[in-house]
């Protein structure tokens, strides 16, 4: 029974309530029943109430009293008060109940049609009242979140442009040192750092280019049989030259047996290094990393552990949400974006699965876990 709108009715008569609740009585109304004004009171801080009907005359708080108490306070300032009354008042008297706060007096014997359309007219001003602060608040949320998106894609822009000038101004350095014919082995260290350069370069276009594919949901998986290992030896041999450059240890451990799945293994491979190089620069040096695979009832895990900076729980919940960077992070970040963890979610939810991670907290480290239905479909 949906009982959004709720009634009170305030009278010390026990058979005036049973009457009024037996004329407005219907499904989608809920109707508050008070003998007092001090029990009027007590349902009104519980209660969100569309109407109060109010007997004029009762011992202790009477209804002018009771109407004045509740304009008074910022919670029942709004509610609608229609005084019920069993006599005729003067005009002195009637401008006192509507200074009080009354919307209208009900004579009694009350016109059962008349009381009805007056209640029906209040509760559908509720409904909309309530169906207009919803959508208030719904447009709140929605700006707050645009507010959030357009900040995040300015300090993205920032990071991008930031991160695409240092490798180019390197490159360019480096054609004006080629320029003036250093001697050969000066020549082939400084070829050798432009390359890392243009892959730094590469790298960033292509995760722009995936990110911007899977959006326009134009990204598509060349699907083939193959055997899981594969993608994970793969992967650490990928990440092996930023692995060894921070002196970390990586220990591996795979089934011995084949695991077979129907998948793109270009992707998975490319989901396993990001974790893997996540791992490598989010770990102080000479740190520990694991890396390892198992079948797990029908799905396969991945999962990389190490002991690095670890993540707090706003940490884990944030890190796969595009452009999404820790504060605390960032030093370690080596030209990060904030879209690699948000690439890997993506693609595995393409092949069905999911990423998740696991952290103690700050400081003791991560597991970040890949699982891939045995069928490497959706």
């Amino acid at each position: 029974m949906n009982t959004d709108v709720k009634f009170l009715l305030v009278d010390d008569l026990p058979e005036n309530l049973l009457s009024l609740e037996a004329l407005l009585q219907r499904d989608e109304l809920m109707l508050l029943k008070a003998r007092s004004g001090d029990e009027a009171l007590e349902l009104l801080l519980q209660h969100d109430v569309a109407l109060a009907l109010i007997d004029v005359q009762m011992p202790g708080l009477n209804g002018f009293e009771l109407a004045e108490l509740m304009r008074g306070n910022e919670r029942t300032r709004r509610v609608p008060i229609i005084f019920v009354t069993a006599g005729t008042h003067t005009a002195e008297r009637r401008f006192q109940g509507y200074e009080a706060g009354a919307v209208d007096f009900i004579q009694k014997p009350i016109e059962p049609d008349i009381l009805r359309s007056k209640a029906e007219i209040f509760a559908e001003l509720y409904r909309q009242r309530k169906m207009i602060s919803e959508q208030r608040d719904l447009l709140e949320a929605q700006t707050r979140a645009l507010q959030l998106a357009d900040k995040r894609k300015n300090e993205f822009i920032a990071v991008l442009v930031h991160e695409l000038r240092n490798p180019l101004a390197a490159l360019n350095g480096g054609l004006k040192l080629l320029s003036r014919k250093p001697e050969p082995a000066k020549a082939e260290q400084i070829q050798s750092l432009m390359h890392s350069q243009i892959d730094h370069i590469i790298r960033l276009v292509d995760d722009l280019l995936d990110v911007s594919r899977i959006t326009q949901g134009k990204l598509t998986l060349a699907k083939s049989e193959f055997d899981l290992r594969e993608a994970v030896y793969t992967a650490v041999e990928m990440t092996r030259q930023t692995v060894d450059e921070k002196g970390h240890t990586v220990t591996l451990s795979v089934p011995e047996q084949p695991c077979m799945v129907f998948a793109d293994k270009v992707r998975l491979t490319q989901c396993v290094a990001n974790l893997l190089n996540n791992a490598a620069k989010y770990t102080p040096n000479r740190g520990l990393i694991e890396v390892g695979l198992e079948l797990s009832s029908n799905t396969y895990r991945m999962s990389v552990t190490d002991n690095g900076l670890g993540l707090t729980p706003e940490g884990s919940s944030a890190i796969f949400k595009m452009f999404e960077q820790i504060d605390e992070h960032r030093d370690h970040a080596r030209g990060g974006l904030g879209i690699g963890l948000a690439l890997v979610k993506q693609l595995m939810q393409l092949h069905g699965g999911d990423v998740s991670v696991w952290s103690n907290g700050p400081g003791l480290g991560s597991v970040f876990t890949l699982e891939l239905p045995v069928a490497g479909q959706s």
